[in-house]
């Protein structure tokens, strides 16, 4: 929890999403439009509303009462992707700017109140930036913390300094945006932020939770956290002006190596590398090149010296465009080069591969093993892809080296205690009947047969319903001497493929700890026990 809160200046934009859709989708934010989610209006268009569409409303009401109603699924993703020219003019104006949601965004109102002539006067500039910079109007509000200043934005405000307390005392305990909160408050009779505020801290906490106690104080003016500025990123890309225009391969190439080192030194001052690489170049008579070429880890400086050669090699040796296979030549010599590194990631973050680091060493392992697959045919070599299933055996697919690494079946298999795996923003399939945390170490390539006894000698059976005959005391695997099972876990139902009888497949899993420390994964099919895999 903070003290005393920072003043704020907030820009809202009104109906951002309506606002979004027509920046992005094309949809006239000036016609009746409604932005639904789970079949509620989320928000709606001016038009919209003065025929009387309301937030929260289901979808047939809202077209009840606007028949010409055009409706817009939600979308979050493009409500950000259209905000973010909103804030990078913000940006132009005042630094140390956080995005509270799509269509909001907040900093501290002392740095663009001094220098730019007081809180009315930034207000006004910012406002008008906006609207010059992205056609896009706004309205802003200052105050004591973010809380207050996003409310005062509504009318387009400024709240005096210390007054934060006063200005939100009288407002409905609807400006908190809780509405299960706000129901419950307005059956026992609490109205108003001020009244809300008044309530003792402690019977708030213990009455409503965390959540109660977090609106609590806000609705006191005191905000739960200080502004969480965004950082601009860094400018990466460099450029070389040439004053003779380049047309020969080998001036090219000179050029490609010094251009390549300012850029591999400026990635190394953020700790970031470069695994996608953007090439541009322009004429002398103004023709514009473009090309983005991949790379499979770290780029060093003279991995993009090579492939900025390749590529100026590839330019100005193309055609003379009388129908060539390969692109026309330019008409002039390029006089502006840039690199823009496209695809970066922190150097720490990169894993090096199963030979130090990704760089020439790989390729030297990429050529070895090709030339095996080359001697002893594609499936010689082949590495493993996860992918999902239910069984550790379903999860792994083997793909010949240099084949497109895809699983079997769609989806990873979840990390423990549902941990999402990098770069993962898509849901992983679920699969019912996984065997839980954690994998064995190893997967046998062909099951064992094996039997399993109780105490007292007889063989343990498992019945249709799951019903173990009796508890697992010894485990005999082939013709090996019978081992103590200590201690076990299960039975875990597969019933796959039911529909198909031909590849219909029901069966039970164990995970059984033995007396010298072994802990192995059992399943039982048609009564048969078998050893599927062994944990370390």
């Amino acid at each position: 929890m903070t003290g005393a809160p920072v003043r704020t200046l907030l820009l809202w934009c009104p109906d951002w999403p309506v606002l979004a859709a027509e920046i992005v989708d094309g949809v006239p934010a000036t016609d009746p439009v409604a932005v639904l989610h789970a079949n509620r209006v989320v928000a709606c268009s001016e038009r919209a509303r003065a025929e009387g569409v309301r937030r929260g409303l289901r979808k047939r009401e809202a077209q009840g009462r606007c028949p010409q109603l055009t409706v817009v699924d939600h979308d979050p993703g493009r409500d950000a992707r259209a905000f973010e020219p909103v804030v990078a003019a913000v940006e132009e104006v005042a630094v140390g700017v956080e995005v509270i949601r799509p269509g909001s965004c907040a900093l501290a109102a002392r740095g663009p109140s001094r220098y730019l002539g007081g809180e009315a006067a930034a207000a006004e500039r910012i406002v008008e930036h906006v609207a010059q910079t992205c056609a896009v109007e706004s309205q802003v509000g200052i105050a004591d913390g973010v809380f207050a200043a996003g409310l005062a934005a509504r009318d387009g405000r400024i709240v005096p300094p210390g007054g934060a307390t006063e200005f939100l005392a009288a407002l409905p305990v609807e400006a908190l945006g809780r509405p299960a909160l706000t129901d419950l408050l307005r059956r026992l009779g609490v109205r108003t932020l001020g009244d809300f505020a008044a309530l003792p801290a402690g019977d708030v906490l213990a009455r409503f939770g965390f959540d109660g106690a977090l609106a609590h104080r806000l609705a006191a003016g005191r905000d739960h956290r200080p502004l969480a500025v965004r950082q601009p990123p860094a400018d990466l890309t460099v450029t070389a002006e040439h004053d003779e225009p380049i047309d020969r391969v080998d001036a090219a190439a000179f050029a490609a190596r010094t251009l390549a080192e300012q850029l591999h030194e400026r990635l190394a001052a953020y700790g970031l590398a470069c695994t996608r690489l953007g090439i541009e170049a322009v004429t002398a008579h103004g023709q514009e090149l473009h090309r983005v070429w991949r790379h499979d880890g770290l780029l060093t400086a003279a991995a993009i010296a090579d492939r900025v050669r390749w590529q100026l090699d590839g330019w100005l040796s193309g055609s003379n465009g009388r129908g060539g296979a390969r692109p026309a030549r330019p008409t002039a010599g390029i006089i502006r080069l840039r690199l823009v590194p496209d695809g970066v990631l922190a150097q720490a973050g990169l894993q090096p591969g199963l030979w130090g680091e990704t760089g020439e060493e790989r390729e030297r392992a990429h050529r070895a093993l090709s030339r095996v697959q080359g001697i002893l045919g594609p499936e010689a070599v082949v590495t493993a892809v996860l992918g999902g299933g239910r069984s550790p055996a379903d999860q792994v697919r083997l793909v010949p080296w240099g084949d497109e690494r895809l699983p079997a079946r769609p989806g990873e298999p979840p990390l423990p205690g549902g941990v999402v795996r990098s770069g993962g923003a898509v849901p992983v399939p679920p699969w019912p009947g996984r065997l839980p945390p954690p994998a064995p170490a190893v997967v046998l390539p062909a099951p064992l047969l094996a039997t399993v006894h109780d105490a007292a000698g007889e063989p343990v059976v498992v019945s249709a319903r799951l019903a173990v005959s009796a508890a697992p005391a010894r485990l005999v695997v082939g013709t090996g001497r019978p081992a103590e099972i200590v201690g076990w876990a299960g039975p875990w139902p597969v019933d796959e493929r039911w529909w198909a009888p031909a590849e219909a497949r029901r069966r039970a899993r164990f995970q059984v700890c033995l007396a010298d420390g072994a802990a192995l994964l059992l399943a039982v099919e048609g009564g048969q026990w078998l050893v599927e895999a062994i944990y370390d």
